[in-house]
């Protein structure tokens, strides 16, 4: 853990404000964003301190609430994007000063400092960002692994799933490196995802930055809920098609079969902790710009004392839709094939604030930015009859997301 400064007890000082900046503005080029489509959410300025996952809860706890609003992600909040592996091992960060956005457009401050004085500018003050550098104008791309390597991965998944009594699915991951020739900044990549997937999370956390659909918990008190994706189809932009196109992804006994692992999976590790919990019987569809998913909302009620958004993301992950099934067999087979770390990518990001409530994404839809490189991340669900060349289409269709956004020709 990474202390402040002074030995003086923290206090974490909540206020409404007005005329509030935009969140992904008021995040910057230093801060950290987690938003929902630009309307709710919340964003940071400055570090108060870096603590591992697994400390995040202690370390809230220790810090004085002075809160004149009330709503969950007000006070101290741990906010980060944890790693696919070792998640329990990942670092948050309790910001300094926080902008939280409700669904009712109210908005208020959370400033935090060793005394009610010692505040990053009175709460209600918007210091605005330096004017931002020129945009990249060229850009180079690289898929790693090939195209051919990847179709041979998936290959051995297939193998491994079809001559293997207990392993069912492996999520099987590739990269695109885009090469720029100016920096690539994680406000203007934000902002263009928020316009695009104004249904998706968008987050900016540390260079890493995205636009999930899929949502991995949400705690408010004692209610929870999920929403698992897996299956996947294209868009055409042409409703009557889209409508076929999405009729077929319902009717798809593979998608069903993918998407039917992943919603048992989160169902049976959420039913111990819950008095309640529904699970809807049929899939929906899940559309975005370019793609349509299958959704299944899941929602029930725990059980006191209830885990905190934290510990249930913890729990959570990895899901099947990131991973495989069963978990330990598809990470044993990803650690023996998959080419490259996958870092952040499809790890939980989100945020916890110090009454156990908050939203974790699963970080899909994202990129990896240092300074005129972007790495960009996709996945596709390989189950027995799997066909390579049509999953290498479906991970070209998820990268558009991200493309759309950093490539600007």
């Amino acid at each position: 853990m990474t202390a402040p400064t002074t030995g003086a007890r923290l206090i974490a000082h909540t206020v409404w404000v007005d005329d509030a900046p935009d969140l992904v503005s008021f995040a910057g080029d230093g801060g950290l964003l987690f938003s929902h489509g630009g309307e709710t959410g919340l964003a940071t300025r400055g570090v108060t301190l870096r603590v591992p996952a697994g400390g995040a809860i202690k370390a809230l706890a220790a810090i004085e609430v002075d809160d004149a609003v009330g709503l969950p992600g007000c006070g101290p909040v741990a906010v980060g994007a944890l790693p696919f592996t070792e998640t329990a091992l990942g670092e948050l960060v309790i910001p300094r000063s926080v902008l939280g956005r409700a669904p009712d457009g109210s908005t208020w401050k959370t400033t935090i400092g060793a005394s009610r004085g010692d505040r990053d500018g009175e709460p209600g003050a918007m210091t605005p960002g330096a004017p931002p550098a020129a945009a990249p104008d060229q850009f180079g791309l690289r898929p790693f692994p090939s195209h051919e390597k990847w179709c041979e991965a998936v290959a051995l998944a297939v193998a491994a799933i079809q001559g293997n009594q207990t392993l069912e699915k492996v999520v099987l991951a590739r990269q695109v490196v885009v090469e720029a020739n100016r920096p690539i900044r994680a406000p203007e990549v934000a902002a263009r995802l928020q316009s695009l997937y104004p249904s998706c999370i968008v987050f900016s956390i540390d260079g890493f930055v995205g636009a999930s659909p899929e949502l991995l918990v949400s705690r408010r008190g004692h209610a929870v809920w999920s929403q698992p994706l897996a299956g996947t189809i294209p868009r055409s932009g042409d409703p009557e098609a889209d409508r076929r196109l999405a009729a077929d992804l319902l009717s798809s006994p593979k998608e069903r079969h993918e998407h039917a692992l992943v919603v048992d999976e989160v169902a049976d590790r959420l039913r111990p902790h819950c008095e309640s919990l529904s699970v809807p019987p049929e899939p929906d569809i899940v559309p975005l710009r370019n793609v349509s998913h299958l959704g299944t909302r899941i929602s029930g009620r725990l059980r006191p004392p209830a885990p905190s958004a934290l510990e249930l993301a913890l729990l959570l992950h990895p899901t099947p839709a990131v991973a495989g099934t069963p978990t330990t067999e598809a990470l044993a087979f990803l650690a023996r094939v998959e080419a490259g770390a996958r870092g952040r990518y499809t790890g939980p990001v989100g945020w916890v604030d110090a009454g156990g409530d908050g939203d974790w994404a699963v970080a899909i839809r994202c990129a990896e930015l240092d300074g005129h490189r972007a790495r960009l991340y996709a996945g596709a669900g390989i189950v027995a009859d799997s066909i390579p060349e049509a999953e290498l289409a479906e991970t070209q269709l998820k990268l558009q997301a991200l493309l759309a956004a950093v490539v600007r020709p």
